[in-house]
């Protein structure tokens, strides 16, 4: 077993330990094995966030799968603008079964804009692998096949997540304090 690295002081507590994170990981890629075992299936996720949970997900899946990558401008509510790609995927997903990896689902906006380009690309099926849900900040529903963990609205890193690119590093998911995250000092 690893030693993890010690809690930042920016982060108030761990939320999901290194531990239940591998089982959980384990889990999702055992129910991905049973739905596409034997068939064409493509890992998609979008950079940089959801590289961490795609990176151990295949690695526990026995399926034969490909990955690919995106890079999308996210929606940011308040802020305007529309989501665009800024990276688009290498290969042709006509005909194939494709997995959206996701670190996590909040508004549901990148999503839905995501979902609705591999749809209209041919994919003969489109599903969502989500780590984190967190419904209560929704805006678009967007439906989510597997999902690793429910969780509230903290701001959180690990594991991918990050607080203007720090912390994504960490081989667990913390909250992080609000006074960090809406004091002024992460602007």
């Amino acid at each position: 077993m690893s030693l993890a690295p010690p809690l930042p002081v920016e982060c108030r507590r761990v939320v999901v330990d290194e531990v239940t994170l591998g089982r959980r990981v384990t889990e999702l890629a055992a129910a991905l094995d049973a739905t596409y075992g034997g068939q064409d299936v493509r890992l998609v996720t979008v950079l940089r966030g959801g590289v961490f949970f795609l990176a151990d997900l295949c690695r526990a899946m026995r399926s034969d799968v490909r990955l690919d990558f995106m890079a999308v401008s996210p929606y940011v509510p308040g802020r305007g603008g529309a989501v665009r790609v800024t990276k688009d995927l290498d290969d042709d997903v006509t005909g194939a079964h494709v997995v959206l990896v996701e670190d996590v689902v909040d508004t549901g906006l990148t999503v839905n804009y995501v979902l609705g380009l591999l749809k209209a690309r041919g994919a003969a099926s489109v599903e969502v692998c989500a780590l984190l849900d967190k419904p209560a900040r929704r805006i678009a529903e967007v439906p989510l096949s597997f999902i690793g963990f429910e969780l509230g609205e903290a701001f959180l890193v690990g594991y991918g997540l990050d607080l203007n690119g720090r912390f994504r590093n960490l081989p667990y998911i913390a909250e992080v304090a609000e006074e960090v995250v809406f004091g002024g000092r992460t602007s």
